[in-house]
């Protein structure tokens, strides 16, 4: 496995809106492999493809919850319920943090490594996780969508 660079704002590449996954290969599964990697090596909790200069739609996440590890190919959030508004950084923004409204419930449909259609319902961080790496997917920042942004510590 290998570490990769992390795109930062401003990186062309995050402003993409990003295309569906087409195959899922051994260069595939090698890209998810390094992108966990990089993520936990960055103490992220989500990281996705265009974040390392893919404009793929895929997405690594780990809440450290029940889910575990999930690679999310060509996700699509079917479902959004109540709304809720948290503090929220970024691996591509470091040291800002803003705080976002999303919403509260999620349900997202998504393929595995194996290609085989999966469903998560998700409240609390994890549901906060996927839509912000998905708004990745379509070229977004948080900073785009924060009501307000402060730099330093998360607190």
């Amino acid at each position: 496995m290998a570490l990769l660079d992390i795109k930062k704002a401003g990186d062309p590449v995050l402003k993409e809106v990003c295309a569906p996954v087409e195959k899922i290969d051994k260069q595939l599964k090698k890209l998810m492999d390094d992108m966990a990697e990089t993520m936990y090596e960055s103490n992220g909790v989500g990281i996705a493809a265009p974040q390392i200069g893919k404009a793929i739609r895929l997405v690594i996440i780990d809440c450290q919850d029940e889910h575990g590890l999930l690679e999310l190919i060509n996700p699509v959030i079917t479902f959004r319920e109540g709304t809720e508004t948290d503090t929220e950084g970024c691996l591509s923004v470091p040291d800002i943090y803003g705080e976002v409204e999303r919403a509260a419930k999620v349900k997202v449909e998504f393929l595995n490594r194996r290609g085989k259609k999966q469903r998560v319902t998700a409240t609390g961080l994890l549901a906060r996780c996927i839509q912000h790496e998905l708004d990745h997917l379509e070229g977004q920042l948080f900073i785009d969508i924060a009501q307000s942004i402060h730099r330093g510590s998360q607190a």
